[in-house]
């Protein structure tokens, strides 16, 4: 997709500043000072400090409803951008997802599984009372209203795909409105009433098409992004219908972000306008609400049309799973359900332990023996265990199995060699372990590519063992086929791979909820295209804001960092060891040399030796 010329280079200037944002956001540690034990408590995820704030919009001002997971469970919130107040709505063990405002904005839609499957609710606001729309157990998300708010446009999961379908709001009724065997969702019903735009996959990798419904078969739909090296998400329509916003995940470095096109001009390319994964308008469509995404961190912040910063970012508690703008009348004080929402406190999913154990000289840590796991070595460092242990637990309760009884690694000894270019590895430092990649191979693991500035992250998806909608979400977008750089193409080969089709069945967000547990995933190598392990994408660390030669220093003296010598195992052989002595060695002997003359000298032949034989003795 090509960059009008101006907009390239506001890019350029763009990216150098939200660089440098997130690299301090990403590099924030803690003082040196600052004991072992208080640098590892993990905080409660949550974004409200002190008593919990209330939206200022009693006069009706516009407010962003987010979707922000906490503790591992997805939950409403209320963002003011008047008073920069982020005030919680739902709460709950389970999941609210995909807010969507009606026209009129008196009502929300969105996606929960509070009932034990995954159905479509309205909230009226703002008295904040619930309605379920949908009952079945099949995956029902991503809501989106019809002009005169009677209907609902909305992704569901059938005959092991996703499909939009639309139903009535106040019946029940329901239409299909794709039948594909490509995965097909996250619809946004445009203000004419006649057109519905949506994500699919039916092109090869994740587009955005846009579906007439004035006509039928194949003419009805039609590819409007058509990027074969990216993936579009999260298309939501200005309040005129004029301008259609998505998100692009680009595989090629800097054409990620923020598009937007322009239904007037059917036929020119988007145009970008900032960076993020989730962007949503505001009621005059003069202003774009945008989640950004560092490798372990999302900020909220927000543009003009020409790519203008408008507010500064706003560091989030987790991954936003939906996001709606609007005109909004909330009540002062807050409805009885919001307020119970929002003085809710999470609870940290994990408080570390030390272990008893022999005394560590120098005041180190040293590593604990962690049970019922197979790993080269089934170890990790004393104050990461606890955190291991709870995501353990949680990864049971979400999947239905144990995917993390067989890990490909643990903690590694300093004696111990990796791959090449993991010579600083996380493993080292027992803060991390890396899943079993053969899960991969078993079709129980999907990756999806991420690429975050010029580095290469990846989403990790454990497949459920129960596929009847109780647990998990179906997978949306296209994964990555890192297999695909064998197949003897020298594109996909340089590429590292291809997109794979969106597999069938119900999955979890592996590292979504690691992250929830204070792991963070790692970068690929920069080599990664052409070496399979360098991608990493099995690999969670829990840095707690360190460094790898602070979390190293944790376990072994400074004089085994600075100057390492790995001890290598005894041969079966011994080898002779030279010893130096005053004898001088013996030389070589010369060869007698052949010297030619011109005089030939004649050798005369010798002659064989004559005998004469003896006559017998004769004895009388």
């Amino acid at each position: 997709m090509p960059l009008p010329f101006p907009h390239f280079f506001r890019k350029i200037v763009y990216l150098l500043g939200i660089a440098s944002l997130l690299l301090a956001a990403c590099s924030a540690s803690p003082a040196e000072d600052t004991p072992p034990q208080a640098a590892q408590t993990p905080s409660a995820l949550s974004p409200l400090d002190g008593p919990a704030p209330t939206p200022s919009s009693g006069g009706g001002g516009e407010l962003v409803f987010l979707s922000i997971e906490e503790n591992a469970y997805a939950h409403l919130f209320i963002f003011d951008p008047a008073s920069l107040s982020l005030t919680r709505i739902t709460t709950g063990d389970w999941n609210d997802i995909a807010p969507a405002l009606s026209p009129d904005r008196t009502r929300l839609a969105f996606a929960s599984d509070r009932g034990g499957s995954w159905d479509l609710y309205v909230m009226t606001l703002p008295a904040g009372e619930l309605k379920q729309v949908t009952d079945t157990p099949n995956y029902d998300s991503a809501p989106s209203w019809s002009p005169d708010g009677q209907w609902l446009a909305f992704e569901t999961y059938q005959n092991e795909n996703l499909e939009i379908a639309i139903v009535n709001v106040d019946s029940g009724e329901q239409v299909p409105l794709t039948l594909h065997p490509a995965s097909d969702h996250s619809p946004a019903w445009a203000p004419d009433g006649r057109h519905v735009a949506f994500v699919s996959s039916r092109g090869g990798d994740s587009d955005i098409w846009l579906a007439n419904l004035d006509l039928a078969g194949d003419e009805r739909y039609r590819n409007l992004s058509n990027t074969p090296l990216a993936s579009e998400s999260s298309p939501v329509w200005n309040r005129g219908g004029s301008q259609l916003l998505w998100a692009t995940a680009s595989q090629t470095v800097g054409f990620g972000g923020l598009y937007i096109w322009d239904a007037a001009s059917p036929d020119r390319s988007a145009h970008w306008v900032g960076d993020g994964f989730i962007g949503a308008w505001n009621e005059a469509a003069n202003q774009v609400a945008a989640v950004v995404s560092s490798p372990n961190q999302y900020f909220m912040t927000s543009y003009d049309l020409e790519g203008d910063f408008l507010l500064s970012s706003i560091p989030l508690s987790g991954r936003v799973r939906g996001m709606t703008w609007g005109r909004v009348e909330v009540p002062q004080p807050l409805p009885a359900s919001f307020a119970q929402a929002a003085a809710m406190t999470p609870s940290p999913l994990w408080v570390p332990a030390v272990t008893p154990g022999a005394e560590v000289p120098n005041q180190r840590w040293y590593v604990v023996d962690i049970e019922n796991i197979q790993a080269p070595y089934p170890q990790l460092h004393d104050l990461a265990d606890e955190s291991f242990h709870a995501l353990r637990r949680r990864v049971i309760q979400e999947t239905g199995w144990d995917a993390l009884a067989s890990l490909e690694n643990a903690f590694v000894p300093l004696t111990t060699s990796l791959e090449p270019g993991w010579d600083e590895d996380w493993l080292y430092t027992g803060r991390a372990f890396a899943v079993n990649s053969l899960m991969s191979n078993a079709g129980w693991m999907a990756t999806v590519r991420e690429d975050i500035g010029a580095q290469t992250y990846w989403r990790v998806y454990i497949r459920c063992s129960v596929q009847d909608g109780s647990l998990g979400e179906p997978i949306h977008n296209s994964p990555w086929n890192l297999y695909a750089r064998y197949d003897l193409d020298p594109r996909t080969y340089e590429q590292g791979g291809d997109y794979a089709p969106v597999p069938a069945g119900y999955w979890v967000d592996l590292t979504s909820l690691a992250a929830a547990y204070g792991w963070e995933r790692l970068p690929s190598l920069p080599n990664w295209r052409t070496y399979y392990k360098g991608a990493r994408f099995t690999t969670f660390a829990l840095t707690s804001g360190l460094t790898w030669y602070q979390a190293m220093q944790e376990l072994y003296p400074p004089e085994a960092l600075v100057t390492p010598t790995k001890v290598l195992a005894p041969t079966l052989t011994p080898t002779p060891t030279a010893t130096f002595t005053s004898t001088p060695r013996p030389t070589r002997t010369p060869r007698m040399t052949f010297t030619p003359s011109l005089t030939p000298t004649i050798t005369p032949t010798p002659l064989p030796p004559t005998s004469t034989p003896t006559p017998p003795t004769v004895i009388p």
